[in-house]
């Protein structure tokens, strides 16, 4: 018999080690002796399945603790006959009869923070355990007092089935045996303190749809992918260093809803059907998806994760979101999720104090709430957060075949000192503001990433200097593929905004950022940030009247194009969205019926098709030699010209803005080459929306010496205007 204290601690779900208890054990006699524990059985029987009969069980505790004794020496095959007050009878099997299914190198690698896959360890699994198929539960939770798996096949009653205890790794597992996909559930701990938390599962695949928050018992494993030519190119590409690429940022909640189904969101498939072609059709070579990985608060946009393995249940299934993948990869379009390691939210289903105490991130407020955003910061320095994060990134790179990850809020994972006041922060071992343990697990995100999937990329937003964001971690720096310019991009629009007749007086803001342009590998964005919070739409940025924030904006697209850099441009700015983002409503596709919203569209996707096709416009894009300036001093006339080169030193184009609403006639600026340039693009096109000030398609080039060149072509430049031309 177990002690008094076991049945004690049982009844009142308090054992730490309720295999030692629960299920069959060998006696000194021989015999073998079976308990369980259901108090929500009114009488149970042991079936004995090779002798085709039932023991009855004798009840030990008014807490339902039952125990029979049959003949040994060894342990029988048996199933649970469970008579349940109501009257009703269930078979199970007895998930303590089974054995520990972690490995100690399973724990030894979880402990030591370099199981790269341990989403194929913790969560729920799909497992056979003999002969037997059913769900391995496992979860990391050291300070825990009881841990158990909680759903409707128990009624939500912790005390049914607790988990096993590997006491020096902290993590606790279960075999269920015949449990099926669906099965909603989440991990009951009760805290050392005697607080019982149901709390998500950090590993889970699939969670119930918003506001519910239960974990979903979900094998998606069987997905038949047909994207295998897109996988073998995509180790080849280089992270698109050399390539054309005009992302598109999305927030798949808001691209469109179905008015006639009460704005009802789309869903994978749907948006598979209608977001991917409008994508193809319009040029853009990446999606990049606003967080998509499960999170309670829709307001958050995805920036609050709750489920890091789990596709957002709002749109559909896993298999439907791979599907959605797939069907972008069977299009020639690349992935890119935005992912959130820097911090996370205090949901008290989430990852907060997740046994009791401060696990996922630091006790010491100093170092573990972001309070700006009301949420927790990870404790890098941890080696199973860790393990964690890492494994998540690549989750998603290879069960998903995404393309890259868009590394959210890299400045505040960096300084231990960001957004806060003096006092509020702790400094490192050093006395710096830097945080050593982010920056050693940012160096390990990409070393891992693209040693394990060569050809994908990472972006970091970083909005500092801190230096060698994109330079090779083991060259000393944090190993991005890109960094978003940050400074380009409120430079830009702070000159755009600026009144014509003043931006004389602003003109380096056009041209700062060549001066350290290739200190890092830079992605140009307009992103989702810049049109919310009351900042008004990109359109709106704009100075003038409509027609001039029109042609503004079509020419800052277009600088956009001739700048060195990978592009970005949020939904809805490619056709001049005039309301602000609003993420519980569609974008207002019903502009299109507009003209001057038409003709944007229009010259977008001919920006694209030109970074597409002209090498010189990608393929030199972080070489110092694919890029000069012709004249970027002209402050007097708001006018800049420059050349895009490409690896073949006579494959040029050339550039010329006018940021002014005034036509400049006779306009000369010098050139390389003798010979004729045509007239590829004028943003003043009446088919984009303007006014058809333009050069007649092309001018001769003149042998006059102008800005350093032998050469010189005069040209007619439309007011507020972008010219594309190329010698023929």
């Amino acid at each position: 018999m177990p002690l008094d204290a076991d049945l004690s601690a049982l009844a009142a779900g308090q054992h730490r080690d309720p295999f030692s208890v629960l299920g069959p054990h060998l006696r000194d006699d021989g015999r073998v002796v079976i308990r369980a524990m259901r108090p929500d059985a009114s009488r149970i029987d042991v079936w004995l399945v090779g002798a085709d009969r039932a023991e009855p069980m004798t009840r030990l505790t008014d807490s339902g603790l039952f125990e029979a004794v049959v003949a040994g020496p060894e342990i029988p095959d048996y199933r649970l006959r469970i008579t349940f007050w109501s009257g009703h009878a269930l078979d199970v099997d007895d998930p303590y009869r089974y054995g520990r299914v972690l490995t100690d190198y399973d724990l030894y690698l979880l402990g030591e923070g370099t199981h790269y896959r341990a989403y194929e360890k913790l969560g729920a699994h799909r497992v056979t355990v003999g002969s037997v198929s059913g769900v391995h539960f496992a979860v990391w939770a050291p300070s825990a007092q009881r841990v158990s798996v909680v759903g409707d096949f128990n009624g939500w009653d912790g005390r049914i089935h607790p988990m096993r205890l590997f006491p020096l790794a902290g993590v606790w597992e279960i075999f269920i045996p015949n449990l099926p996909d669906g099965e909603r559930y989440k991990f009951e701990i009760r805290t050392t303190a005697g607080h019982l938390l149901k709390k998500s599962d950090p590993y889970g695949f699939a969670f119930e749809h918003p506001p519910q928050t239960a974990s979903v018992v979900r094998d998606i494993s069987g997905y038949a992918w047909q994207d295998a030519e897109w996988m073998q190119a995509r180790e080849t590409m280089g992270g698109w260093m050399d390539r054309p690429m005009s992302i598109y940022e999305v927030h798949l909640g808001s691209w469109a809803r179905v008015p006639d189904e009460g704005e009802r969101v789309l869903t994978y498939r749907e948006l598979a059907d209608r977001l991917i072609p409008y994508v193809k059709d319009m040029g853009f070579t990446h999606i990049e998806l606003m967080p998509v990985m499960e999170h309670p608060f829709t307001g958050s946009w995805g920036y609050q994760v709750i489920g890091f393995y789990a596709p957002t249940s709002r749109y559909g299934s896993p298999e439907e979101f791979k599907y959605f993948v797939d069907a972008c990869h069977r299009a020639g379009i690349g992935v890119i999720l935005d992912w959130v390691p820097g911090h996370f939210p205090k949901d008290e289903h989430g990852l907060a104090r997740f046994d009791g105490t401060a696990l996922y991130e630091h006790a010491d407020p100093r170092q573990g709430e972001q309070r700006d955003w009301g949420t927790l910061v990870f404790n890098y320095g941890r080696s199973e957060v860790r393990t964690f994060l890492l494994s998540n990134a690549l989750f998603w790179l290879q069960e998903y075949h995404i393309d890259g990850l868009r590394v959210d809020a890299v400045a505040s994972m960096l300084y231990l000192d960001y957004s806060r006041r003096e006092g509020e922060w702790i400094p490192n071992k050093y006395g710096g503001r830097e945080n050593l343990e982010a920056i050693e697990f940012l160096r390990a995100l990409n070393s891992l990433t693209h040693g394990q999937c060569p050809g994908t990329i990472t972006a970091a937003e970083e909005s500092t200097s801190f230096p060698g964001v994109t330079r090779p971690a083991h060259l000393g720096g944090l190993g991005f593929t890109y960094k978003w310019n940050m400074g380009w991009m409120h430079d830009l629009i702070e000159y755009t905004h600026v009144d014509p007749v003043h931006r004389r007086w602003h003109h380096t803001l056009l041209t700062f950022s060549m001066l350290y342009n290739y200190s890092e590998n830079f992605i140009l964005p307009f992103s989702h940030d810049e049109v919310v919070h009351g900042k008004g739409p990109m359109l709106d940025k704009m100075a003038g009247d409509r027609w001039q924030q029109h042609a503004t904006l079509r020419t800052l697209y277009g600088f956009m194009m001739g700048h060195p850099g990978k592009k970005l441009l949020f939904m809805g700015s490619e056709f001049g969205q005039s309301r602000e983002w609003n993420h519980d409503r569609s974008l207002d596709w019903h502009l299109l019926a507009e003209p001057a919203h038409a003709g944007m569209q229009r010259y977008v996707r001919q920006v694209n098709a030109f970074l597409a096709t002209e090498p010189a416009l990608h393929e030199a894009d972080f070489d110092g030699r694919g890029f000069r300036w012709i004249d970027c001093s002209d402050n007097e006339n708001s006018v800049v010209s420059l050349m895009r080169t490409a690896r073949d030193p006579h494959d040029f184009v050339v550039m010329v803005f006018n940021f002014t609403p005034v036509p400049r006639y006779e306009y000369r600026i010098g050139v390389p080459e003798p010979g004729y340039y045509a007239e590829l693009m004028n943003s003043d096109a009446a088919i984009y929306g303007g006014s058809d000030v333009g050069n007649s398609g092309g001018v001769n080039a003149e042998a006059v010496d102008t800005h350093g060149f032998d050469y010189s072509i005069p040209l007619t430049l439309p007011p507020l205007g972008c010219l594309l031309l190329k010698k023929r």
